[in-house]
């Protein structure tokens, strides 16, 4: 019993390191088609994003597999119980990059506009997030996961930059309304993707020690 299970850990690892790429390469892919205007780009994320949801059912069904047939314990459940979490939040990413690709090709069919600066800062944060909790997952890591957890607040100040740029540019520009409210968009769902990030880097800390740190302040 102890090796099948060790065997179907391992499968579990793998495989939500799978979504976990992928979700990466669409997160990298909108951003790059958002700095770029790429509407081409874009319609490929979005295309993308059916691979992603396949896999996270798959991974949801193999952890519920485990759980019925091997019925873990300690360590083991609680790698199967964050997983299931990770899965979902990962799934979830997807789905955001895919709703910034939707504004990048509404935003590259419209009059030009200027992004905030802040706006690629806050990319590659996140970016830098989603790469870190993953790496945390792998590892184990519950150093790096709260790494990632004190990194979401720099996310949400940059959010609050952007947001006040473009309530001053609906103001001294009412015509580029619907740009400026796709940007704000944008920028909402990189932040969610740094929620999502962080929820996973709790996810991790979770697994390694069987500490529940979720709602509560950054180490």
């Amino acid at each position: 019993m102890t090796k099948h299970i060790e065997r179907q850990i391992d499968q579990l690892k793998e495989r939500i390191l799978r979504v976990g790429t992928l979700v990466e390469e669409a997160i990298s892919k909108s951003i790059t088609a958002l700095i770029n205007r790429d509407a081409h780009l874009a319609q490929r994320v979005m295309a993308n994003d059916e691979e992603i949801d396949r896999m996270e059912v798959e991974v949801e069904e193999e952890c519920l597999k485990v759980l019925a047939l091997y019925q873990p314990v300690a360590a083991d459940l609680r790698f199967v119980v964050a997983v299931l979490k990770i899965n979902n939040d990962l799934e979830r990413m997807g789905d955001l990059a895919k709703n910034i690709a939707k504004r990048v090709s509404q935003l590259a069919a419209g009059k030009h506009c200027d992004l905030p600066p802040e706006i690629r800062t806050m990319a590659m944060k996140t970016q830098e997030m989603v790469k870190q909790c993953l790496d945390a997952v792998v590892n184990g890591d519950p150093t790096l996961a709260r790494q990632v957890r004190e990194e979401d607040d720099s996310v949400d100040l940059d959010r609050q930059k952007i947001r006040r740029r473009v309530l001053q540019g609906i103001k001294a520009d009412p015509e580029d309304v619907e740009n400026l409210l796709r940007i704000n968009s944008v920028s909402k769902h990189i932040e969610r993707m740094a929620d999502m990030a962080t929820n996973i880097a709790e996810d991790v800390i979770y697994m390694a020690e069987g500490e529940i740190v979720r709602h509560r302040a950054s180490d």
